[in-house]
């Protein structure tokens, strides 16, 4: 199938060239705003774990003394202006990864298709912000950037081929800063410059019912026998409806609805952790509630999805988060490019 569409992928190389060039001779216009901007995005379709690179990115910016800004296109947001992610924010309305990036930091993130005109109500609303972190937007050239990350999970450039024969959005010979490669199955890194891998670790649970209430992931460890019948949520809902998951829950359930969930289910394998899996579409929206006449003791979730689903009242949905590690090196890059920012 993938020579099939080999010529239609030409196609596609051809515009996608034509675009580039056009921005880099000065027929479209990109547009440099008064503080530097880091992209954080992918050559590939799919999720790659751009979300953490951010959220890792901003917090060591933040520990470094910068003041950091994010910007999103915010996925499915329903919007008729740039604006500002905040606590009541709905995630149908501003996007989900939005959403959690600005529960996770606490930093200022705005949405908006053009990252131009995102950029600059930002910093009208926060002239304190002294960076911009772009989540997502490695192809929105009409944006001017200082440093380019590019994300890539363990598939790499897959077939080589770009879009539709490959997952390519553009040639792995296009240039950027730094790679960052998330591969749960501890491959050989590529013999690519600047590039290193990207460490994502699984934290405690959370209670999505009750966000207060944390266990860490060995208290989901299945340690009943495998034929042991299916209970209900009442399993671990104490008298007094406050959830407290059991010390061995003979079934958890992980569902994730990401662009890679198998990531997720691998990590929480990992963890040692024996789970049943739901894979969901990527940014399910979870308007109805999928575990609904489910049987498990236990059900995971990423955070990405648990933003989705902070009204329910179901004691077995615990969210796990996944935190970036992001090597020294790929920092020190990013500042080193910061520091020589043109002014404007």
């Amino acid at each position: 199938m993938a020579w099939l569409l080999w010529p239609m992928s030409w196609i596609f190389a051809a515009m996608a060239a034509w675009r580039r060039m056009s921005f880099r001779r000065g027929w479209k216009t990109s547009t440099r705003l008064p503080v530097p901007v880091v992209v954080v995005g992918n050559l590939t379709v799919g999720g790659t774990g751009k979300t953490p690179t951010v959220i890792a990115l901003v917090t060591a910016l933040r520990k470094l003394g910068y003041t950091p800004g994010v910007l999103s296109r915010g996925y499915g947001a329903r919007l008729s202006h740039p604006s500002e992610v905040r606590d009541a924010s709905r995630p149908e309305d501003v996007g989900d990864e939005p959403l959690l990036i600005a529960k996770r930091t606490g930093a200022p993130v705005w949405v908006w298709p053009s990252r131009v005109e995102g950029g600059q109500a930002l910093l009208a609303a926060h002239p304190e912000c002294d960076v911009i972190v772009c989540d997502d937007g490695l192809q929105h050239y009409a944006l001017a950037r200082d440093v380019e990350i590019a994300v890539f999970d363990h598939r790499l450039g897959g077939n080589g081929f770009l879009l539709p024969a490959g997952p390519l959005r553009e040639p792995l010979s296009r240039r950027r800063d730094a790679n960052l490669i998330n591969d749960p199955y501890g491959k050989t890194l590529p013999d690519w410059p600047n590039t290193w891998r990207l460490t994502l670790a699984l934290g405690d649970a959370w209670c999505v019912s009750q966000p207060s209430l944390s266990r860490p992931l060995a208290h989901f460890a299945s340690r009943g026998p495998a034929s042991a019948p299916l209970t209900t949520s009442t399993a671990i809902a104490s008298g007094d409806g406050a959830p407290s998951a059991p010390t061995a829950p003979r079934r958890v359930l992980a569902a994730a609805g990401i662009g890679a969930p198998e990531r997720f289910f691998a990590a929480l394998r990992a963890a040692g952790l024996t789970i049943e899996t739901l894979p969901l579409p990527d940014h399910y929206d979870f308007a109805t509630n999928p575990f609904d006449g489910v049987a498990a003791d236990a059900i995971l979730i990423t955070e990405k999805d648990a933003v989705k689903c902070l009204t329910w009242s179901d004691p077995r949905v615990w969210a796990v988060p996944a935190e970036a590690a992001l090597d020294a090196r790929l920092v020190s890059l990013v500042v080193e490019k910061l520091r020589g920012h043109p002014t404007v």
